[in-house]
């Protein structure tokens, strides 16, 4: 797949794919925690998959191999032990690289307008995992779903995999350091945010901080503080019929075009085309 094409809805398997999905309409325990679908899946290229504007939190997390996947608007390289996250509506796509098998495991959300996201604007695009808590836990739910069933360990399992994504969802929260200084970001949006002002709340060098972010983040200060914005102008396209300038504004940008091209970079499509589509 030519990372540089326009992004459609697609769903391509190579013939030496090995996939198991579970989803929540044959295990309805999944449901509780608005769980569409787990699974797992083992493949070499050509492989994609393309989702513009899906219902829910994504989590995936590679086991093995290498692959390509587009976060923050961006094509990154996701390996094994890393944890990579996209929040409601914001388009999924990913592909395995050429000469190397990708094994990868996911939790797929079904989360409706106005319910809290397990990945939200304060969660990390990528971030260090061990890879085997998500991929047993996926593995045993399926295990006892197509073996003995019994309600109680269904739900046990369950726990497990929404307990681990919520926790690679929100690593942040445990840093107090980084929790401050997002804290006052998300509380001010449309103030005029720099590094050096963010390394100041922090208490440590720009640098240091932008260290601590990318460790704890997957992102650099400045690129999560965009990641904010876009996240809190997307909810306000979903939830109100504010114009487009004052919605720019509230999150920080003057110029309506210059945000308008920003969000369409970071989301896949324009905000009015967003908001026709999450109406």
């Amino acid at each position: 797949m030519s990372e540089k094409h326009s992004l459609r809805d697609v769903s391509f398997n190579n013939r030496g794919t090995t996939e198991s999905i579970l989803r929540a309409e044959q295990c309805g325990v999944l449901a509780l925690h608005r769980i569409a679908h787990v699974g797992w899946i083992e493949t070499p290229a050509p492989f994609r998959r393309v989702r513009l504007q899906p219902g829910g939190s994504y989590v995936l997390v590679c086991i093995a191999g290498e692959g390509r996947i587009l976060l923050d608007g961006r094509w990154q390289t996701c390996r094994p032990g890393m944890a990579c996250l996209a929040p409601p509506r914001a388009p999924n796509a990913f592909h395995a690289v050429p000469g190397k098998r990708w094994h990868f495991c996911w939790v797929r959300y079904s989360e409706p307008v106005g319910a809290t996201p397990v990945v939200s604007a304060g969660s990390p695009v990528k971030t260090q995992c061990d890879p085997v808590i998500l991929f047993s836990a996926v593995r045993g739910l399926q295990a006892e779903c197509a073996g003995p069933g019994e309600a109680r360990l269904m739900h046990h399992w369950v726990e497990l995999i929404h307990g681990e994504a919520q926790r690679l969802a929100k690593p942040w929260h445990v840093n107090e350091r980084l929790g401050k200084v997002w804290s006052r970001v998300e509380a001010d949006l449309a103030a005029d945010w720099s590094a050096p002002r963010l390394a100041e709340l922090a208490h440590c060098s720009p640098e240091h901080l932008r260290r601590l972010c990318l460790r704890e983040l997957g992102r650099a200060p400045m690129q999560h503080v965009t990641h904010v914005r876009v996240q809190r102008a997307a909810e306000l396209l979903q939830k109100t019929d504010d114009k487009l300038a004052l919605i720019a504004a509230a999150v920080g940008y003057r110029d309506a075009f210059v945000f308008s091209k920003l969000f369409k970079k970071w989301i896949g499509c324009a905000p009015s085309v967003y908001r026709a589509n999450a109406k």
